[in-house]
């Protein structure tokens, strides 16, 4: 990667980093300021799903801006809105003005990902591509863990941590300032029109749709473990202090692991990392129900699976980008952030009826469930495309 490749991918890592810390701190910091006004549980997780309803509805709009403007401006665009959005919290506090303001966060997030995700995938070559994807996912999660540290500065002041995100936010988007503007490969595109877009994203799912699950998974084991663990732990007597200590687990594990598993990819192959940590997935949170009552247990659990499935999302994008021309990669990078989006929205509310249908530890065989479907479906895949080799060369 020469100088110039280099600062730019820096700079895009350094966005996406702030991205992860303003999105980790907005989800504890609004719930806990609406549980200290007594506002319900479920009003108050009705209000977080803003974010990931923004996303789903700027997702379908997001490559035709994209082509006709490039990377650069998009990047700035979303910048914008996020600042500004983080800027006013503090003017009112309302449930329906803050719902509407992380929507809007949701979709200035969702462009600077968009942007910075298929910039980074179309300038790697495909030897370090997934080495590069994970260090964009490792920002993520290292901004993402650190976020929620700012929620303790409400004790001096509710404002003081959106002003300090905000401000954050626009340093460092400046230096997008610096990059030069670049625009996404479209030759054989077709229709750059909204009906284009969906007929792109039918040739998506049609080539590369099993790697559209490892996001769709992510989200769904992300949301359900935020959302629901601490519920599930506290009626089931496990202590707030533990849940303090075993949610980080499962993202340190994830920072641990995504790197080296990044630059495995790379080596043996995107779809053979991804069947192996998706069967480890599966036996940790299996086993993580059969020692729900022990927090020594769990932490072990948690720590292992957040190693292994902690890092499918940015697997998933890899595996995606090389399954499509390069001409897709913008509908291929929507998708993926389409579905961690649905399953970032079905986790929590499945999540949430087995909880309360089901006595247990049916939580983590709900998720042991999710990731088993997913190695089940990598394996026919992987199965179909061998079966096709040998056909081929008879």
């Amino acid at each position: 990667m020469n100088q110039s490749l280099s600062f730019r991918f820096r700079v895009l890592v350094a966005i996406v980093a702030i991205s992860g810390f303003s999105q980790g701190m907005l989800l504890p910091l609004i719930a806990i300021i609406f549980e200290q006004d007594g506002l319900s549980s479920s009003l108050n997780g009705l209000n977080a799903t803003a974010l990931y309803i923004g996303i789903l509805l700027a997702s379908p709009l997001m490559e035709k801006p994209l082509q006709k403007i490039g990377y650069k401006p998009m990047i700035i665009i979303g910048g914008i809105v996020v600042a500004l959005s983080l800027f006013l919290f503090p003017l009112w506090k309302s449930f329906w003005f803050w719902f509407a303001l992380r929507l809007f966060i949701g979709i200035g997030d969702h462009m600077l990902h968009f942007a910075t995700q298929t910039w980074i995938t179309s300038f790697s070559p495909k030897e370090h591509r997934g080495r590069n994807i994970s260090i964009y996912g490792v920002s993520f999660g290292i901004g993402f863990a650190v976020g929620p540290l700012m929620a303790q500065l409400i004790e001096y002041s509710q404002a003081l941590p959106f002003i300090i995100s905000s401000l954050l936010s626009l340093l460092v988007w400046s230096f997008v300032f610096k990059l030069k503007n670049e625009f996404p490969e479209q030759q054989n595109l077709g229709s750059a029109s909204f009906l284009g877009s969906f007929q792109r994203f039918g040739k998506v799912l049609k080539y590369a749709w099993v790697a559209l699950l490892p996001p769709l998974g992510y989200g769904f084991l992300e949301a359900s473990l935020n959302g629901n663990f601490p519920v599930f732990a506290l009626r089931n007597g496990i202590s707030v202090e533990a849940v303090s200590i075993l949610l980080p687990a499962f993202a340190v594990g994830s920072i641990i692991s995504q790197v080296p598993l990044g630059v495995m990819s790379d080596k043996y192959g995107r779809q053979n990392v991804l069947l192996i940590v998706m069967l480890i997935g599966f036996m940790c949170f299996t086993a993580a129900g059969f020692v729900s009552e022990s927090t020594i247990g769990l932490f072990t659990c948690f720590t292992l699976a957040g190693m292994a499935v902690g890092s499918t999302f940015s697997l998933g994008i890899s595996y995606m980008t090389d399954l499509l021309p390069k001409e897709l990669l913008p509908a291929g990078n929507i998708m993926c952030g389409i579905f961690f989006s649905f399953g970032s929205m079905i986790g929590p509310f499945i999540g949430g009826i087995v909880i309360e249908w089901f006595s247990g530890p049916s939580f983590f065989y709900l998720i042991s469930l999710m990731m088993l479907l997913i190695f089940v479906s990598l394996l026919v895949f992987s199965l179909q495309n061998r079966r096709r080799e040998v056909s081929q060369n008879n």
